[in-house]
């Protein structure tokens, strides 16, 4: 039994689906076109993050207020809702693949 990865494929994701929906549900209106420079300082960079923290972060904005380990914020809330499980799955994976610039705090 062969362990390859397909490269535009990544646990559970794909990256070139992920690369359309970015583009499809604008994301890098706010958080740049490499994901690593947002238009504000107070954005998160995306680029590189850990795959299962951003589709955590996804589904918690579209559970909002409605539960108490959602997350509320008036633009990302209206954006999480609009994606599919399948949208979450293709997004993360792609942003997880963008080279970023992510390090650990001492």
């Amino acid at each position: 039994m062969s362990m390859t990865v397909a490269a535009n494929s990544w646990a559970g994701g794909d990256i070139d689906a992920g690369k359309a929906a970015v583009e499809k549900f604008g994301c890098a209106a706010c958080h740049g076109v490499d994901f690593k420079t947002p238009i504000d300082p107070t954005y998160p960079k995306l680029a590189g993050q850990h795959q299962d923290y951003l589709t955590h972060a996804l589904v918690a904005y579209q559970r909002g207020s409605e539960v108490a380990n959602g997350r509320v914020n008036a633009i990302m809330n209206g954006q999480a809702k609009a994606l599919s499980a399948k949208d979450i799955e293709n997004i993360t994976a792609y942003i997880h693949s963008l080279p970023g610039s992510l390090v650990l705090r001492k």
